[in-house]
């Protein structure tokens, strides 16, 4: 946690709120709206906070409130009003800034709050793919600038995990209609596993057979699938393991499992990206990612 970034630049806050870095200018220079520090050098830098309160401040403006206005309100003010608009619109880019806020505050009840007034919009699926996707997509960037703390990423991915299970349930007595076996895992450390949760709902849905081994599974875990005469389909999630060094002996190990077998594997996620060049004897297929392997099945 030390090595979290505590202040943000100017371009951190454009990349986080949406708003270019010469609005946010103009918006101190003109209403005082963020204080920022600024270095020996002249270089503005921000808390926590500010980005807090631009993020509410993007999300009022985008909503047709003046900036000349919101500069007048309080922080305090500010805040409540923004909370209260994600709560009543919950389109999907003001859910999403909705579950940055309730992500970044530890705000469970406007997660659920927001969450639930997508329901009488969209459906399920609906929200995972045009909300929730593109908001994980925005928390890789949070990632990259080291803005997050793990405990936020553990906080929002635990929310959303729990709706995807709650969805999960309602389906458990959907009759099968399929004789194929998915058996769905990650490999050995990687943790991020709400993409490959969905994917487990996306194949109940269709009537399918899943066996879900969940996140940070040993390769030898397998070895029972694997000697299984049925035809199954392994199917994992490659995010940030194994190491990129490691990429290409991990799907090696999968071949050579799979060879002389009725069994597949299907990979998903940015570390795929390594291995696209490769020719595999067993039968692999490698998508991007989960939409583009949601749009085959």
């Amino acid at each position: 946690m030390n090595n979290i970034k505590k202040d943000f630049t100017i371009k951190d806050l454009e990349n986080l709120s949406g708003i270019k870095a010469h609005t946010i200018r103009i918006w101190e220079k003109r209403y005082n709206l963020l204080s920022p520090q600024r270095t020996d050098t002249n270089i503005r830098h921000y808390s926590s906070g500010s980005l807090q309160k631009l993020l509410n401040v993007a999300l009022l403006n985008k909503n047709n409130y003046k900036i000349s206005k919101i500069a007048e309100m309080s922080d305090e003010t500010i805040k409540v009003k923004s909370r209260e608009l994600a709560i009543k619109t919950a389109t999907s880019d003001e859910a999403i800034n909705a579950f940055k806020l309730s992500m970044f505050e530890f705000d469970k009840v406007l997660f659920n709050s927001t969450y639930n007034k997508l329901l009488h919009k969209k459906t399920f699926r609906e929200i995972f793919k045009d909300v929730f996707v593109p908001f994980l997509d925005h928390i890789g960037l949070l990632w990259q600038t080291e803005t997050l703390i793990p405990a936020h990423e553990h906080f929002i991915s635990n929310l959303i995990s729990q709706k995807i299970q709650i969805n999960i349930d309602v389906l458990e007595s959907t009759v099968l209609n399929s004789k194929a076996i998915y058996v769905l895992f990650l490999p050995d450390n990687e943790i991020h596993e709400l993409g490959l949760m969905f994917l487990n709902y996306e194949l109940t849905l269709r009537g399918h057979r899943t066996i879900y081994l969940g996140q940070s599974l040993p390769l030898n875990n397998l070895d029972y699938f694997f000697e299984c005469e049925d035809a199954i389909s392994f199917v994992t999630s490659l995010t940030v393991q194994p190491y990129d060094d490691k990429v290409v002996d991990y799907f090696r190990a999968l071949e050579s499992a799979l060879k002389d077998t009725k069994h597949n594997l299907i990979a998903f996620g940015k570390k795929t990206s390594l291995v696209n060049d490769l020719q595999f004897e067993g039968n692999i297929t490698i998508y991007p990612s989960l939409l583009e392997l949601l749009k085959a099945l």
